[in-house]
């Protein structure tokens, strides 16, 4: 071809065809014995795939229906077709006049626009064959999102699982995560004559094994990190323990405290030590530094033991357990209460709970990314429908609770462009360790959930919305929020992928007192764990009552920084009277052990 640039593809020939085959051979009986220790597991029984039966008969039956609609029409069908095909011949002839004269500035230039951090390399713009794989899959990405948007006669709840569904194919579909085209894995098989593979299909084959038959795909060197090492390092001491939870209570670090004590109780899905991460992160030594007594729940990592162990025993035998621990730790009859996620949604029904029976102790509440109101409960609902229950709930009858890695794989796939195909590519492409990071171990540290509790979590919540609609039942009680007049300081994060933000607002008019809303940048751990030290993010507070997230936040105060200062004011206008400070197991309680206590050392 005239003009041809020989010099983008040298990078590309392979130097060494017999060292390369060598190694793709090993790279093979690396990926077989993964193969076997997924295999192994199934054929004696110990694990299976039941439980993803639901959701994959859901995306077929979704899917058809999309395919329904695209081919029920000939001209429907084949002006979808020629849009994509026009869109791909343009690409190519691009592709062409690239090859026979490469044009620097434009490529440059397409790279400078890309936002996209699976494409970052500088070969996915210069080199036309890689280019041209970008692009098609670019097109190809904006042509599924239109088939979905355009589908119509398709009900919203139908239209959102497939909108869901085609951005995972999608992810999964990108030339990125491809050996052969992607340029930068593709170098380095080139240059290290395969190794790479090699080592990715050993650490393949080494988290198969880890997940017991599951990939349990690492996120980050788990060798750099240990809780009571350099995790959860804030002094303290478990006061009181029973079969769901620890109490602990944290050594003051001022000579005065704030009369009120402060309940932080975080979600079960996951442990609690993610508001006490490292000191310069850490939500807990922070709120001890502002003068706290803090008290945390750290649920137990449930076995089948606590299969029957629901809602209602996560709140008698864990917040009213907690309550009465202060009390008899402190004096105390006032205490604030914070609920972070799930463990706010308990906390909510809780408060709700109590004042039919009378408790009043606690005065004040701030919920941190919980959900009330589970209408817009984002993506999560598409794994809760009726038939998805009944194959969760059948799985979990057997075992007694939710897998870990079960769990953890759901949450995963809702970012599957960051936390799931970046990870693949790393670690099994390019035999890469991943990098040491705080956050990641703590997600990778994952927990089971009890069978009573999780299926009362989902049919009530995500199913049903009973909570915000007043049908929430407790025992012989039917509870209401309207019933919950004390403050409440409501936290959302902008990015929420799990309770998102206009999910968190609504919940706000479903209290009977009054609520302070305070929206927070980033999303459902950053937005929440972001020391004012660090100077990041923003947060906007302030904004007069509106119907719609959006119209509040047209009133709303933008403030740089972290929402953690503004939520202490918020506590002391309400009461900021101080005591001498509290010692744990200085009082009627003595200490059963150092914080951060043994259920969370408990793995899954």
């Amino acid at each position: 071809m005239p003009g041809f640039d020989a010099r983008l593809f040298a990078a590309y020939a392979i130097k060494d065809p017999q060292s390369l085959m060598m190694n793709a051979a090993r790279a093979l009986e690396n990926l077989g014995r993964a193969a076997s220790e997924w295999l192994g597991p199934r054929e004696r029984g110990e694990t299976s795939d039941d439980l993803f039966a639901g959701p994959i008969g859901d995306f077929i039956k979704t899917m058809s229906l999309l395919a329904e609609y695209w081919t029920a029409d000939n001209k429907r069908s084949l002006e979808a077709q020629t849009l994509l095909m026009s869109s791909y011949m343009e690409i190519w002839m691009r592709s062409i006049a690239q090859a026979g004269s490469p044009d620097e500035g434009s490529a440059e230039a397409d790279r400078a626009a890309n936002r996209d951090r699976r494409f970052s390399d500088e070969d996915w713009y210069r080199n036309p064959f890689f280019s041209f794989l970008r692009q098609a899959y670019q097109v190809t990405a904006n042509w599924g999102d239109r088939l979905v948007a355009e589908a119509e006669g398709i009900d919203e709840i139908t239209k959102y699982k497939a909108r869901f569904y085609v951005k995972q194919i999608i992810a999964a579909l990108s030339p990125s995560n491809f050996a052969v085209t992607n340029p930068e894995v593709y170098r380095e098989t080139v240059e290290s004559h395969g190794m790479n593979l090699v080592t990715g299909m050993r650490m393949l084959a080494e988290d198969v094994m880890a997940g017991g038959g599951h990939l349990r795909l690492r996120q980050t060197d788990a060798s750099q990190f240990g809780i009571g090492r350099n995790l959860a390092l804030t002094p303290g001491k478990v006061i009181a323990r029973n079969e769901l939870c620890e109490i602990l209570q944290y050594e003051p670090s001022t000579e005065t405290v704030l009369k009120r004590p402060l309940l932080i109780v975080p979600p079960w899905i996951n442990k609690f030590y993610i508001l006490d991460l490292t000191p310069e992160k850490s939500f807990i030594k922070w709120c001890v530094d502002q003068g706290h007594t803090v008290f945390v729940i750290s649920w137990v990592n449930p076995e089948s033991a606590h299969a029957r162990k629901d809602w209602q025993a996560y709140i008698d035998e864990g917040i009213d357990f907690a309550v009465d621990t202060i009390e008899t730790a402190t004096g105390e009859s006032q205490i604030n209460a914070v609920g972070y996620c799930v463990g706010g949604t308990l906390l909510a029904a809780a408060l709700a709970l109590h004042v039919q029976t009378g408790d009043k102790r606690i005065s004040a509440a701030s919920f941190l990314t919980a959900q009330v109101d589970f209408s817009e409960a984002g993506d999560l609902k598409i794994f809760v429908d009726e038939e998805q229950l009944a194959v969760i709930e059948k799985q979990m009858e057997a075992s007694g609770y939710l897998a870990a890695s079960q769990m953890a794989a759901a949450f995963n796939l809702l970012r599957s462009s960051e936390l799931i195909w970046p990870y693949v590519v790393n670690n099994y492409l390019r035999g890469k360790e991943p990098m040491p990071f705080d956050l990641l171990y703590w997600n990778s540290d994952s927990t089971r959930v009890a069978a009573a509790n999780h299926a009362y979590y989902l049919r009530n919540c995500y199913l049903d919305n009973a909570l915000s609609a007043g049908r929430m039942k407790l025992g012989k009680r039917t509870i209401n929020l309207h019933d919950v007049t004390i403050p409440i300081y409501n936290l959302a994060t902008r990015e929420d992928h799990i309770a998102p933000a206009r999910s968190v607002f609504t919940g706000n008019a479903f209290f009977g007192g009054p609520v302070e809303f305070v929206l927070s940048a980033s999303g459902h751990i950053a937005g929440v764990v972001n020391p004012p030290g660090r100077k990041k993010y923003r947060f906007w507070s302030g904004g007069a009552d509106s119907e719609t997230l959006d119209l509040w936040l047209q009133t709303a105060i933008e403030t740089p920084g972290s929402w953690w200062p503004h939520w202490q004011d918020w506590v002391t206008a309400r009461d900021a009277e101080r005591v001498p400070a509290r010692i744990p197991g200085a009082g009627a309680l003595s200490p059963l052990g150092d914080a951060p206590g043994t259920y969370v050392l408990a793995r899954a």
